[in-house]
């Protein structure tokens, strides 16, 4: 059976168009050997004489010698006419002899310029599985390569004819790294914690592209990017590279759920973890254990590990600095004593998921990045968050889902705001969400949460952090369904459909709006919004809609 990326495919609820690309992906793992490898749904970008192009090909099949097949395929209806075939989408026409030249062309060149002097076969092949082509010999494609309707169960055999198993070649290696890097199909470690597999973010600005493909001395790279942008997926990329190069990558963030889940999907060979926790480690390794305690436990942590001179062991060929808007300028001297002289250095911050109020640290003499695509939320969330931030804010509505806007459950009391959560969690079952796929996230902190103190909601069971870790350091929950965290934890993580609950302010001032910006852009798919009579009467002045 072929080895198809990425995985976690079998699992996926498509409809129309999707649904047909996963029965052909099916159909192609189970048909080719493992001689093959599949890339599903592969995007790309490129500027062509000053203006983004955007495009995607729905397969790239890749054989041991790393040669490549591109497959393009378009379900349903199509049209025949004096230019060939083309397809309506989205209100226009696509030709299609154009998109996979195109395709050829741009991927073709990125893929040379990554390989240098060694060279890959790149072949292509056109799949309608619902169309009969009446006249093939005017399509503007080669007959051979087109597969319709008509033979529909020549694909596989095809695929081995025109691209044969191959010998293994050093060369194959890189060109996956290419497919999964280049062409940004990087693990999105923002996923709900507990999911079995990864969910895979299409970052179709590229940041994972754009920011390595970078080239200045020292590298000292600043990005800042929205929610959803790719820091974190650009910051695995890195790791990713570091390790395959053979050198020791550190990265540091503030949030330890976030630290948890990078440490699930990086590879081995370098260190992952929380600011705070590497204070710890320095204090360890030589010989001192912290006293938590105390009630200024952390701000001791900190100036004793200042004071420690860190050795080779705490020093680093590359450090990437993720959720930088929470790190002081104290914090950012300390991190950047386990850069070593020649290291690459990156610092990913989004001012607008600044929770703390920290001011934002001075980096003279850095380049410096910015990437206002929203690739993860949908795009009500980010219209709704563009009308509330002054002059629309640093985001742009990017996301390819199309979903529903976001629905809004007003309670009076407390009686009530449970009442209301319960509502928001069959309005998500309704419209095919399992538990698996739904995270309450709480306006307050865990201490003063109602709903993180609940084991259970209506017939719902709630699994929330109980505050301890296990042997192995990782964190333990409830035994519940439904997960509740607050907004503060749920910071650098989402889930599919995100209940941003006990939402409570009378005023929308700047703290209010960055945690209302944090809890909305933590859903890829729905988000409903469970506030205060009080927070529907501000959120509503600010839209100028009428008071309730």
């Amino acid at each position: 059976m072929a080895k198809v990326f990425p995985d976690g495919w079998r699992e996926l609820e498509a409809t129309g168009a999707a649904q047909r690309e996963i029965e052909t992906l099916g159909l192609l793992a189970a048909a080719l050997p493992d001689d093959y490898t599949i890339y599903h749904s592969v995007h790309w970008t490129c500027l062509e004489q000053g203006f983004s192009i955007y495009g995607d090909v729905d397969f790239a099949v890749v054989n041991r010698a790393g040669d490549l097949l591109f497959i393009e395929q378009k379900s349903g209806f199509l049209n025949e006419g004096r230019d060939g075939l083309s397809k309506r989408q989205a209100g226009r026409s696509i030709q299609v002899a154009a998109e996979i030249s195109r395709v050829l062309h741009v991927l073709g060149g990125k893929l040379a310029a990554r390989l240098g002097d060694e060279q890959v076969r790149l072949e292509y092949l056109f799949y309608c599985p619902d169309y009969h082509i009446r006249e093939p010999q005017s399509a503007g494609l080669e007959a051979a390569r087109i597969v319709d309707a008509s033979r529909r169960d020549r694909l596989a055999p095809l695929i081995r004819e025109v691209l044969p198993a191959g010998e293994d070649a050093g060369r194959a290696a890189t060109v996956h790294r290419f497919l999964r890097d280049v062409i940004r199909l990087e693990p999105d470690v923002s996923a709900l914690i507990g999911h079995a597999r990864s969910m895979i973010t299409r970052v179709a600005g590229g940041l994972a592209q754009w920011a390595r493909q970078l080239d200045f001395e020292p590298f000292r790279l600043r990005v800042e990017g929205t929610a959803g942008s790719g820091k974190t997926q650009l910051a695995l990329a890195e790791y990713r590279a570091a390790v395959e190069a053979g050198k020791r990558p550190l990265y540091l963030c503030y949030n330890r759920p976030l630290a948890d889940q990078f440490n699930r999907v990086a590879p081995a060979g370098g260190l992952a973890l929380t600011f705070h926790s590497l204070c710890d480690r320095l204090l360890r390794a030589a010989g001192r254990a912290p006293d938590f305690s105390r009630a200024d436990a952390f701000e001791r942590l900190v100036e004793e590990a200042a004071a420690l001179e860190p050795d080779e062991t705490f020093r680093f060929d590359v450090l990437i600095v993720d959720e930088g808007q929470d790190f002081s300028e104290r914090w950012r001297d300390l991190a950047l004593r386990h850069a070593g002289p020649d290291a690459r250095v990156l610092w990913l911050e989004d001012p607008l998921q600044n929770l703390y109020g920290r001011a934002p640290v001075a980096l003279p003499g850095w380049v410096s990045l910015r990437a206002d695509s929203n690739f993860r939320s949908p795009r009500a969330v980010v219209r709704l968050l563009r009308e509330l931030l002054p002059e629309g804010g640093a985001i742009e509505a990017a996301s390819p889902i199309a979903s529903s806007e976001v629905s809004f459950l007003v309670y009076q009391d407390e009686a009530q705001m449970a009442e209301r959560v319960k509502e928001a969690i069959r309005l998500c079952y309704s419209e095919g969400f399992r538990k698996e796929d739904l995270a309450i996230v709480s306006w307050r902190g865990r201490e003063h949460s109602r709903l993180i103190a609940l084991e259970r909601l209506g017939a719902n069971t709630l699994k929330h952090f109980t505050g301890e870790y296990d042997l192995l350091g990782e964190p333990r929950y409830t035994a519940g369904d439904v997960l509740v965290e607050s907004v503060y934890r749920f910071k650098g993580q989402s889930a599919p459909a995100v209940i941003l609950a006990e939402m409570d302010f009378g005023e929308l001032d700047q703290a209010a709006l960055r945690k209302l910006f944090v809890g909305a852009t933590r859903a890829m798919m729905k988000l409903v919004v469970v506030l205060s009579a009080d927070a529907d009467r501000a959120l509503k002045a600010r839209l100028g809609q009428p008071a309730p």
